[in-house]
C-alpha cells in the first residue's frame, strides 16, 4: 500500500484502544448529562468534511455490525474511504439500514426515515451524529428530561427550525426514538431520545 494511498484516508487515533476507550467514555458521560458541552482529549486527523470529533466517534461507534449512512454534504469519496478503511463500516444507501448517520446542520431539518427501534426493542435506533460550526453563539433552547437538574438553556447554531418541530414529533414515540450527537471541533454536546425541547 503507498504512502499516498493512506494519505487519502486520514489518520486514526494514535493509539485505537486507548483512544477510543477515551471518545466511548466521553461519549457516554454526554448522554448522562445532555446539554452538557464534552471535550474530547484526542481526536484524530480526518479526510474530508469531517470535523475531529466526528471523526473520533465514528472510530469509536462504527464496525461491521454498525453500518453508516452519509448526507450529501459528507457521502464523498474521502469520506467514504476514511470510514471503510479505519472502521470496516458497510456505507448504507438507506436511512432505514443505518445505525449512525453523519449530517451537517443542514441537513438536520429532515430526520424521517432512520430506524427508531421498537417497544420491545428501543435500542434498535440509529444515532444522529450532526456536525456544526460551534456549540454556543445562537438563541439559546431550553432542555429538560432525565439528567437534567431542572431546566437548561443549550445553543446549537446552524440548525433549522425545521429540526426542533421534528424533534419534539419524534419525542412522542418514545421510549423508541433517535439519540442525536452535536459535534464540532474536539466538543460534543448530547441531544438523547428522552429530553423535550421547550422552547
Amino acid at each position: 500500500m503507498s504512502v499516498a494511498l493512506l494519505g487519502d484516508v486520514g489518520t486514526g487515533f494514535d493509539d485505537p484502544t486507548h483512544d477510543s476507550q477515551r471518545t466511548f467514555r466521553a461519549v457516554l458521560n454526554a448522554f448522562a448529562h445532555p446539554g452538557r458541552i464534552g471535550d474530547l482529549e484526542r481526536t484524530p486527523n480526518p479526510a474530508g468534511p469531517l470535523c475531529g470529533a466526528s471523526a473520533a466517534i465514528l472510530l469509536t461507534l462504527a464496525d461491521g455490525d454498525a453500518p453508516v449512512w452519509l448526507a450529501p454534504s459528507f457521502d464523498q469519496p474521502a469520506v467514504r474511504d476514511f470510514i471503510r478503511f479505519h472502521t470496516g463500516a458497510e456505507i448504507v444507501a438507506r436511512r432505514e439500514d443505518a445505525a449512525i448517520a453523519v449530517l451537517s446542520e443542514t441537513d438536520a431539518g429532515y430526520l424521517a426515515g432512520f430506524p427508531i427501534g421498537t417497544d420491545t426493542y428501543p435500542d434498535r435506533s440509529a444515532t444522529l451524529l450532526i456536525q456544526v460550526p460551534s456549540l454556543d453563539g445562537s438563541a439559546p433552547r431550553t432542555w429538560r428530561g432525565p439528567g437534567i437538574d431542572g431546566r437548561i438553556e443549550v445553543s446549537v447554531p446552524g440548525v433549522p427550525e425545521s429540526f426542533w418541530d421534528n424533534r419534539r414529533a419524534d419525542r412522542e414515540s418514545f421510549p423508541c426514538g433517535l439519540d442525536i450527537v452535536f459535534a464540532t471541533a474536539s466538543r460534543i454536546l448530547a441531544f438523547p431520545r428522552g429530553v423535550a425541547v421547550d422552547s
